[in-house]
Order: C-alpha cells, then structure tokens, then sequence
C-alpha cells in the first residue's frame, strides 16, 4: 500500500486547489523541487505531480518545474495533466518519469491509450476524475455523460498499470476519501486503483488497511500533508506495520 504525496503544479508553484477550481488554490511551496526532496526525505517512496494548467491548456505547461522535480528526487514519479499524444509520453518517459497519466484522452480517444500502453508497457496510468459520479474532462472543467466503472472497464486487459480515481466534490477539502466509490471500482476492475481527492487525516490512513482496501495499490494525500494533519512518520509507520502484519 503506497501513500503517494501530491506536487500540483500551477504557474511553475507548487499549490493545493479546492473542488478543482483554479481561481481557489493556496500555495504551499515556491520551489517543488524542494518539495519533492522533502518528501523524498521524510521517507515517501513515491510522488505523484499534476500539471494543473496543462490539464486545462491540453498541452504541458509547467514542464521546467516537473524537470526539476525529476532531477531533484530519486523516487519514481508519476506525471499527469496535459498528456494527449504518444509524442508527448515518449518524451516524458525519456526524461526519466516513471508513470504517465492519461486522463481527458482516455474518454476522448481509449485507442491512444491502448496504443501507448503496448509501446510503453509498465508505464501507463488511467486517471479517472468523476463528479456527481460522471467522469470529467478538460482538468475537471467539463462533464462526460460516461459512468466511472464504464469508463475503467474499456481498459481492461490494455495493460493499464493504475487507475488514480479522484472525487472532484472532496478534492481539497479534507472531508475524507471517497471509499465507497473508490472501492465500488476497484471491485469492478483488476487494475490497481489508487484513491484521491480528500485524505483528511491518520483516520484515512488506517482506513486504507482495512480488508476491503487492501486491493488498492494507495492513496493520494496533499493538503493533509501539507496543512499538518497528516503526520509522515506516523503515516508511513501505519502502513509499514499493515504490510507487515
């Protein structure tokens, strides 16, 4: 069970938004570098990054800062926010990203992730954003009329290595995550599902070692690490002690 913490990206900054809305975010760090080393150090042994103003642009925007977040930290690292095309993938893998994640072009075009995943085996993530239990697009500005386990299951057998599910009504709000939907897919798909979008304390970490959780390969945490109410050692030590239990 990874907890995976989050570095997102808005205008080379790394900040928290609330419900997804850009004109709602906090600044945490001026330097995500830093950032990641200090995950790094405090004994993560992943980060996820999202490009925020490449989700809404359709195109990379904040790659200087996701470059030095890749130069900066040895754990792998996964990118999402702006990847449309196989070119751009490529690209990412080549400098060293572990993990993309496809989000808008796997509603708008599943064959390109398909594609990408035999090219780039190992390395292809779904990340499946849903509001009011439909799936959103465009770095969550647009509604699909597709249902989240609809849109899991096209992928099923591609060779897609996670699905990071976010629940945009509890993104940065602490409320908690969303663990019955969030369970309700992994259920209903054999692909890994990574939980996001509302880790609110040490109650979600135990909570990811319960039975029922066990299948997910983790959870997203940002503000709650960010603000404090999440503690790292703590955390990591919850984990390790399921793990090993």
């Amino acid at each position: 069970m990874i907890l995976f913490p989050a570095i997102d990206l808005k205008d080379g900054q790394c900040v928290r938004l609330k419900l997804g809305d850009m004109d709602q975010a906090t600044i945490y760090n001026p330097d995500p570098a830093a950032q990641a080393l200090a995950f790094e150090n405090q004994g993560f042994e992943w980060l996820h990054v999202v490009d925020l103003n490449g989700a809404f642009a359709g195109e990379s925007v904040n790659g200087a800062a996701v470059e030095a977040i890749l130069k900066a930290t040895k754990n792998p690292v996964q990118l999402g926010g702006g990847i449309r095309t196989l070119e751009h993938i490529e690209a990412w893998l080549s400098k060293g990203l572990t993990r993309v994640i496809l989000g808008t072009v796997a509603v708008r075009n599943p064959d390109l992730v398909k594609e990408a995943c035999r090219k780039f085996p190992g390395h292809i993530a779904v990340g499946i954003d849903a509001k009011g239990g439909r799936v959103a697009v465009e770095g969550w500005a647009e509604a699909s009329e597709l249902g989240v386990v609809e849109l899991a299951q096209k992928f099923e057998g591609a060779g897609v290595s996670a699905i990071v599910y976010t629940d945009i009504d509890r993104d940065g709000i602490l409320t908690g995550i969303n663990w019955d939907s969030t369970i309700e897919l992994a259920d209903a798909v054999s692909i890994p599902v990574i939980a996001s979008g509302g880790l609110a304390s040490i109650a979600d970490i135990v909570r990811m070692t319960m039975p029922d959780a066990k299948k997910l390969e983790g959870a997203i945490s940002g503000r709650a690490l960010y603000d404090g109410r999440v503690d790292p050692a703590e955390a990591l030590a919850i984990l390790r002690e399921a793990a090993a239990g």
